[in-house]
């Protein structure tokens, strides 16, 4: 099978490194790519939002599965203009995707499919957001209902900058706030048949013990030695299914990845957000544990095959994903650093590597930074405590400067 991947961040490192593992993959291929993904697929360039570039470097390489990894081509019909061409694609139409692309469809999807969630407003008027905020009062969350990169949610006990949040975003979903712990659930569907995937936990913030600034995910790991007994199924049967169901049912099927991130509440399980796609860095854990050769699975699903699948096997180990940022980021991240240590970084028996997300190749070689989030070292061990050790012993042998990671990623649930 060739395969092409659409994306350049470290979800598509990720992707493409397990695609790289699968004997079934004749051909690799990945646009546009970065440094990382350049050592297992060939790279090409091209814009990734535009389905007719995307298509005829499809037809062109003889591609007989596109990987869409981020959200924003999605949204803007990739897959539509894929499919339409007769390519076998794995992620949602346009359409399908408004469950990211919309906080409100999403809600109103939810709704429709008694999916559990918290209650909500849907407000474009500073009044209406002001009344919203007094309704479910203090700490406030404010969605932009729109794409926003992971950074488009303020959860704030400050009214004031709740409102301001409110004011930048235009149109926004403000609700009450969920407590206890969150948990991602991917599950991979074909419009009909839903195969979850093994819970991840990912930490949003940019600081130590969850403070600072909301970012697009500073580390992750898998499993989750705290989840209750059941869970995948009661969110199989709650959440996913109901929601794949109500799509179908409005002539919409979603078919791709469907990603729900769930808060374990005192009154439940609910359902904080979904997204249309391999969430970034929860994809680097659970890939990482995947045992089944991935490029069947993703066909299966672009080809409305899954229940013909066998059950998915997994790797009874642990897995734990440290993401290396930039200075500034989130706000005003510094690019064009060298990278020195990434050889270093990597385990020779493959329990420890460097997949890479903000990096480009300078024409002398060398690795530099290209965006926020520049790597996510990734590892694995039999337990939590040795996957993060081991994670945490390749990250000091990276050095960028001015580079930031948290020290707290899987601490508690390794203890």
């Amino acid at each position: 099978m060739k395969v092409l991947v659409i994306g350049g961040g470290a979800r598509e490192h990720a992707l493409c490194r397990s695609l790289s593992q699968d004997p079934a993959v004749t051909e690799l291929h990945c646009a546009p790519g970065n440094a990382g993904t350049a050592q297992v697929a060939t790279v090409h360039q091209v814009d990734q939002l535009d389905g007719a570039q995307v298509t005829a470097l499809a037809r062109g390489l003889g591609a007989e599965l596109v990987v869409v990894g981020p959200e924003a081509p999605l949204v803007a019909g990739v897959a539509d203009a894929l499919r339409a061409a007769g390519v076998a694609v794995f992620g949602p139409s346009a359409e399908a995707a408004r469950l990211e692309g919309s906080k409100a469809f999403a809600k109103d999807v939810m709704a429709a499919a008694g999916v559990p969630t918290a209650r909500s407003y849907v407000c474009t008027t500073p009044a209406e957001a002001a009344e919203a905020l007094d309704a479910f009062g203090a700490p406030y969350v404010v969605k932009d209902d729109g794409l926003a990169a992971g950074k488009g949610v303020v959860v704030t006990s400050d009214r004031d900058e709740a409102l301001a949040h409110a004011a930048a975003c235009g149109q926004v979903v403000i609700e009450e706030y969920l407590d206890g712990p969150e948990v991602s659930l991917f599950a991979i569907t074909d419009g009909t048949t839903v195969l979850p995937l093994q819970p991840a936990q990912d930490f949003k913030r940019a600081l130590d013990g969850d403070q600072g600034p909301n970012t697009g995910g500073m580390g992750a790991y898998s499993p989750l030695p705290w989840a209750p007994e059941g869970l995948v199924e009661e969110v199989l049967e709650t959440v996913l299914q109901p929601t794949v169901d109500e799509l179908r049912r409005r002539g919409t099927p979603f078919s791709g990845l469907l990603y729900a991130g769930l808060a374990l509440t005192s009154r439940g399980t609910r359902v904080i957000e979904f997204n249309a796609r391999f969430g970034d860095p929860e994809t680097q854990v659970v890939l990482a544990r995947l045992r089944t050769p991935l490029a069947g699975v993703l066909h299966a699903s672009a080809t409305g095959t899954l229940d013909q699948l066998e059950p998915l096997r997994w790797d009874e180990g642990a897995a734990v994903t440290v993401v290396i940022a930039a200075e500034g980021y989130p706000a005003a991240p510094r690019t064009g650093d060298p990278i020195e240590g990434l050889a270093e970084a990597e385990a020779a028996d493959g329990t420890a590597y460097v997949l890479h997300a903000g990096t480009k190749a300078a024409e002398d070689g060398r690795v530099l930074s290209a965006g926020g989030r520049v790597l996510s070292v990734t590892a694995t061990g039999a337990g939590l405590a040795e996957a993060r050790e081991r994670a945490y012993r390749a990250v000091e042998r990276i050095s960028l400067a001015g580079g930031q990671h948290r020290g707290d990623i899987a601490l508690k649930a390794a203890q």
